[in-house]
């Protein structure tokens, strides 16, 4: 039996199958029975760091010192553009429009064991050790992942350039496939981890035996950028949700998710109203206008309503000699 870990949105009022940008509710417990979305807090460090989650159902300033960062110019910032990944915007309701503004870079850092792991064959067992503590290491079901941690009072720098994948705790290191471009230099991250609880019921002929047992599974980890690198104490801190990556657990992979955008502002559109949806056991991603989204009773009625009719057409199809009724 498994059991879902949701969580809400803010307020107005809660949210089941959406992300936010500043989130604030603590996690809800539900018992729909598809994997959802459990958005950690990442580390604290500043005891005044804003409080951010994200969640769903199935990102222009800088607020520390000037030696924490380097800015880039315009030409700069394009020409680094053209390395990522385009995000789609539906033409039938979005303009697709110039960013404003630049980006704030965050200062490179020399690791004296830095190794550059982009061009290497994928799964291909390194000959070496690394030390972890230089690294994010993101726990799945099954496999380790290891990405470059830079050093930050924050703890949420990412550097794609350098990663590696294990089974769960061992140290035979090996390449991960990269199925997307990787960023070139480092970002800010914010970590969302989608999986399920797998609840082990005791044996029937066994009453004695040990009560339930929970175990968390993690599917896939959501690493979501900051919008313009910000840190999570900035005023403005927000979530870009058009750049996340997903750490896929059963293909030991990383890549770029591919985000639809049909708020009609496009890239001119105000983010902090920017609402994410995640259906299709995290392979879909849509970024929604705020007066579309559903309540969590719609979203139910929907995922049951679904549900229902393929159980009916199932005991249909045993009492009739066609394969699709018409009783709708």
């Amino acid at each position: 039996m498994i059991t879902t870990q949701l969580l809400l949105a803010p307020p107005p009022r809660p949210l089941l199958p959406i992300f936010s940008p500043k989130p604030s509710l603590p996690p809800i417990t539900s018992s729909v029975k598809s994997p959802t979305i459990h958005l950690p807090i990442t580390k604290p460090i500043i005891s005044s760091r804003r409080d951010f989650r994200a969640w769903a159902d199935d990102g222009d300033g800088d607020s520390g010192s000037p030696d924490d960062y380097d800015m880039d110019d315009e030409e700069a910032e394009e020409v680094d553009n053209k390395k990522d990944f385009d995000v789609d915007y539906d033409t039938t309701t979005a303009i697709s429009a110039a960013a404003a503004g630049g980006e704030d870079d965050i200062l490179i850092v020399q690791s004296k064991s830095f190794i550059s792991t982009q061009g290497w064959d994928s799964e291909k067992i390194v000959e070496y050790r690394i030390n972890e503590e230089e690294f994010h290491k993101i726990c799945l079901l099954d496999c380790d992942f290891f990405i470059r941690k830079p050093p930050d009072p924050d703890d949420d720098v990412y550097d794609f350039r350098e990663m590696y994948v294990t089974p769960p705790d061992t140290d035979v290191y090996a390449i991960p496939k990269v199925l997307a471009p990787m960023p070139q230099k480092y970002i800010r991250c914010a970590q969302t981890d989608y999986g399920c609880y797998n609840v082990t019921e005791p044996p029937i002929d066994a009453p004695r035996d040990p009560m339930y047992k929970s175990e968390r599974e993690v599917l896939k980890i959501f690493l979501t950028k900051h919008y313009r690198n910000r840190r999570s104490g900035d005023p403005d801190f927000m979530l870009d949700f058009e750049e996340i990556y997903v750490i896929d657990s059963k293909t030991k992979s990383i890549t770029r998710a591919k985000v639809v955008v049909t708020v009609p502002d496009g890239k001119n559109r105000d983010r902090r109203n920017d609402l994410l949806v995640i259906r299709d056991n995290g392979n879909s991603f849509r970024i929604i206008p705020p007066n579309e989204r559903d309540t969590p009773t719609d979203v139910i009625e929907k995922e049951e309503w679904s549900k229902t009719r393929q159980d009916m057409e199932r005991h249909l199809s045993k009492l009739r000699d066609f394969s699709v009724s018409n009783w709708f």
